[in-house]
């Protein structure tokens, strides 16, 4: 099965797939496990919109991933860092299948000026282009 290559953003790398939008939160999730990322958070965005403001939304979610040695070593290194933590993923229907989304990380950390997270940063990257890279491909139309 093809993959889709992500692409970059100002601050993030995005696929756009056929996935209906449950199986598309449910096999990033999987390509999440698979690189040694499991998700702390969840924020379903179109019911929080829908119950605290009445305002009918898109499915949309958010989902907050950890890989616990990449956020051991950016721990050690810069105590702050808690701030940019975890690495957010976000997930969301669209007319034709779903966009998948997440924050890159050498943007993310490259604000906080800590040059012993360069590396760090680069290889979290690798690991969440690894994850999106596992979604099947948009068809052709």
């Amino acid at each position: 099965m093809p993959t889709t290559t992500p692409q970059q953003l100002t601050y993030g790398l995005r696929v756009t797939t056929d996935l209906s939008y449950d199986e598309a939160v449910a096999r990033m999730k999987d390509a999440l496990k698979q690189q040694g990322f499991g998700v702390l958070s969840e924020i379903d965005v179109k019911r929080t919109l829908k119950e605290k403001k009445d305002i009918d939304f898109r499915r949309y979610v958010i989902l907050g991933a950890c890989n616990p040695g990449f956020a051991h070593r950016a721990l050690t290194s810069e105590i702050d860092i808690g701030l940019l933590l975890p690495c957010n993923v976000v997930v969301y229907e669209t007319d034709h299948g779903s966009v998948v989304e997440t924050i890159d990380p050498v943007a993310t950390l490259g604000r906080v000026q800590n040059p012993a997270l360069d590396p760090l940063g680069r290889e979290v990257k690798e690991a969440l282009l690894k994850a999106l890279s596992a979604l099947p491909a948009t068809r052709a139309a």
